[in-house]
């Protein structure tokens, strides 16, 4: 096999190929949906909840990178990259099973346990989860270089879009679908248990079937010499590929602060803003049971606007592909970025049911761009055999941008406080959060703009 050129895949072989990304969205999909609700429920502050998120861009940044390099090296019998989406993909699922379950963990303590212990087992499963989504994400996407030939890059992470998009639009529709089809109300346990069971089976099925590319003799020894390097020298040596590559990184990290502007918060904005619930943290018992059944609507809401996010990002992302490939991947990712602003200004201003779940239709086209093209420009300048070490530096650019949504934003949101006019509670502007992500959009789609990019 490492003497033999790559032959193009075939559409049943690059549905095959995704179907492991799809278990792995399903998982994240649910921990973002319901990690919010969760970890409220047990006390925490909107910069509590976003201090608790810094899981995911941390793990990302230390995780991926090192994960990335050492699948490169990596030799076993069942290949380089299956012992990572198997252990990522095990552990993940664990993680999944006992989030929602942190409460009842802590309450086998005794009474004389600490109101926030389950806060703190809560925020062990959810690092626990991200690491290992992580861990999984970088050798996945280093398949992408590993097995399909150049001239499908675009596509092959298109389809990883449709796998993202499918995966997502299951993960959140389940609940929403078998309450209104069959009044029958899924625990919030029950959604995470599947989404484990989800990720498990997906990538067990990936590994399975999909038989790795051995690597020439020559690219062993460029990666043997490489791994003398220090982390610093490897991120001088990924920028010196070309002036695009880090015009590219920039677009990345606009693109990642408004993606998670969104992704962090919405569940949150959904409850307290277009559902009106006031900040249950700062209520008593009595005035939680008043606004019980709006939380659970405005769960709900979320789900389903999550669902009809990721549906249009699941029907237009093999679409997008193939215009990528005919009017170039620049082009396509400015108009979809520039839709995605568009549709946050709308949600910002206009916080009512239907306008809402417009403008997510309307930034699932954004979404679906945003995991494809991006790793298909910078695809076209990795060298054979690195392609795991450019992947996991590459996500930095991925990762760091949501450290400042996680801290930054998140403190803004806590400290924009207001009185609601109808009840006297207080709530807080979660809105802001499409205001600030609609701004670093337009920035990323200014920084596409000046791409030269590689035929």
């Amino acid at each position: 096999m490492a003497n033999e050129e790559m032959r193009k895949f075939t559409t049943a072989q690059l549905l095959n190929f995704c179907l492991g990304f799809f278990g792995l969205q399903f998982a994240w999909q649910m921990r973002i949906i319901l990690s919010g609700p969760v970890t409220e429920a047990l006390g925490a502050s909107p910069l509590i909840f976003g201090l608790i998120w810094l899981a995911g861009p941390v793990t990302g940044i230390v995780v991926q990178p090192i994960i990335g390099a050492l699948s490169d090296v990596t030799q076993t019998p069942f290949g380089r990259r299956v012992p990572y989406l198997m252990g990522g993909a095990i552990l993940a699922a664990i993680g999944l099973f006992f989030l929602p379950r942190s409460g009842d963990i802590a309450a086998l303590f005794g009474a004389g346990a600490p109101v926030w212990l389950g806060l703190i087992i809560a925020a062990i499963m959810i690092w626990v989860i991200d690491a290992c989504v992580n861990a999984a994400q970088g050798p996945y996407r280093a398949l992408i270089p590993d097995n399909i030939p150049k001239e499908q890059h675009a596509l092959a992470n298109s389809y990883l879009s449709f796998a993202i998009g499918l995966g997502s639009v299951i993960a959140a529709g389940t609940a929403p679908f078998l309450k209104y089809a069959f009044k029958y109300d899924m625990s919030v346990n029950a959604q995470f248990t599947m989404a484990g069971l989800a990720f498990f089976l997906a990538m067990l099925w990936t590994c399975l079937t999909i038989k790795e590319r051995k690597i020439s003799a020559e690219a062993k020894a460029d990666i043997k010499e490489e791994e003398k390097s220090t982390f610093i020298e490897n991120l001088k040596g990924f920028f010196a590929i070309s002036p695009e590559v880090g015009k590219i990184c920039t677009m990345q990290f606009f693109s990642w602060i408004g993606l998670m502007s969104m992704m962090i918060f919405f569940t949150q904005y959904a409850i307290h803003t277009v559902f009106n619930v006031p900040d249950l943290v700062s209520l008593d018992s009595a005035s939680k049971e008043l606004f019980a059944q709006a939380t659970v609507d405005g769960q709900y809401f979320s789900s389903i606007c999550f669902a009809v996010f990721n549906l249009v990002c699941f029907v237009v992302a093999i679409p997008i592909g193939k215009w990528a490939e005919k009017r170039g991947n620049k082009f396509v990712h400015i108009v979809a970025l520039s839709t995605m602003a568009l549709a946050y200004i709308l949600m910002a201003f206009l916080p009512n049911k239907a306008s809402v779940l417009s403008a997510m239709a309307l930034a699932g086209i954004g979404w679906a761009s945003t995991l494809a093209l991006p790793f298909a420009m910078l695809s076209k300048y990795i060298k054979p055999g690195t392609e795991g070490s450019v992947m996991g530096i590459f996500n930095i650019f991925i990762a760091a941008p949501q450290v400042l949504v996680c801290t930054l934003l998140a403190w803004f949101i806590d400290n924009a406080k207001f009185t609601m006019a109808d009840s006297g509670f207080i709530n807080n502007h979660w809105e802001y959060a499409f205001i600030v992500g609609a701004v670093m959009l337009v920035l990323a789609a200014i920084t596409a703009s000046v791409v030269k990019e590689k035929a």
